[in-house]
């Protein structure tokens, strides 16, 4: 079913619109301000569904592993904000997992540019 994106011309809101759900979507208007006829239809950027396997291929790429310095926290951040955002793994637990490999930490609490164990919450 396909998605349309019109602007309002009169309050100048963007949205979408699905086309096909139901027998008798009822008439296309503004969602903000009501409008009806000062819409104007708009070209979509398209998007291609790509599933796991195709997205994991690509990200295993050598090209996209050639800047990626293990040895570097902020690099394998970087490479691990780049993979969450591709897999739609991205959110407060995944920035805060990210920021930890940044400043130094890896998952076992360990500081990793000086090997010292670091302190644990109790």
């Amino acid at each position: 079913m396909p998605i349309y994106e019109y602007l309002c011309l009169t309050c100048k809101k963007r949205f979408s619109y699905l086309i096909g759900v139901v027998a008798d979507p009822g008439p296309l208007k503004c969602p903000r301000c009501g409008e009806e006829k000062n819409l104007k239809k708009l070209i979509s950027r398209v998007s291609r569904l790509r599933d796991e396997d195709e997205i994991f291929e690509s990200l295993t790429d050598e090209a996209a592993l050639s800047g990626i310095d293990e040895n570097d926290p902020r690099s394998v951040a970087s490479f691990m904000r780049k993979l969450s955002k591709e897999m739609g793994e991205e959110g407060e637990d995944m920035e805060e997992l990210i920021e930890a490999v940044e400043s130094g930490e890896d998952l076992e609490g360990e500081n990793l540019e000086t090997s010292e164990e670091l302190p644990t919450e109790t």
